[in-house]
């Protein structure tokens, strides 16, 4: 799989982020600090940059988040429910039991992330870049996957129940221990995708037979 997650060696001995809002404020890079223990709504900010961090225990609601950069950062037990990650880019990351139920990912750009054990119910990835993702054991209900340009990307234990996929060619991708029941998706883009004998039975609707 070979998906690079966060440096550790870089994420030894951080300085606390004492205020969030504030150091923003004051420069627009977030570099080698921890930042835990934080609850906002409705907040807004962006091109900040957030380098060698861990987000831990933080709650970010109904915000907008967009064109910031994550690089080697770590994001453990978060909520960022309906908020917006427009435009951001993420490198090197990796979410860890977090919720980005409803989350706003258009047009961001992953390179070498792992989302792990989170619920991303109702995500929208359209037009996102992802090379090297990994979902692991999430769940990925009602998301959105539209226009993507993917290349090795990877679903692990994930339940993907009523995605929509459009013009995202899963070709060669591996779903066969996910569950795929309802998605919605082109005969085009399914085409190539690796499944088991059981999941066939989902998308026969593509093929427009019936079982009786």
């Amino acid at each position: 799989m070979n998906i690079l997650k966060p440096q550790e060696n870089l994420l030894n001995n951080l300085i606390k982020c004492e205020n969030l809002l504030s150091e923003i404020e004051k420069e627009n890079i977030i570099e080698n600090k921890i930042v835990e223990n934080f609850q906002y709504e409705n907040i807004d900010f962006n091109d900040i940059e957030f380098e060698n961090a861990v987000l831990k225990d933080i709650a970010i609601l109904n915000s907008h988040l967009d064109k910031n950069t994550f690089k080697n950062v770590k994001f453990i037990n978060c909520n960022f429910s309906n908020t917006s990650f427009e435009n951001c880019t993420f490198i090197r990351c990796e979410f860890n039991n977090c919720k980005l139920t409803g989350g706003n990912f258009i047009e961001a750009r992953f390179y070498n992330v792992c989302f792990e054990n989170s619920n991303l119910n109702y995500i929208n990835l359209s037009n996102a870049t992802m090379e090297k993702v990994l979902f692991n054991d999430n769940l990925l209900r009602n998301s959105y996957f539209q226009e993507n340009n993917i290349k090795n990307i990877f679903f692990e234990k994930s339940d993907l129940t009523q995605a929509h996929i459009f013009r995202t060619s899963l070709k060669n991708i591996d779903l066969s221990d996910c569950i795929i029941e309802g998605i919605a998706i082109s005969l085009e883009d399914i085409k190539g995708a690796i499944i088991n004998q059981f999941q066939a039975t989902d998308l026969l609707y593509l093929l427009g037979v019936k079982i009786k």
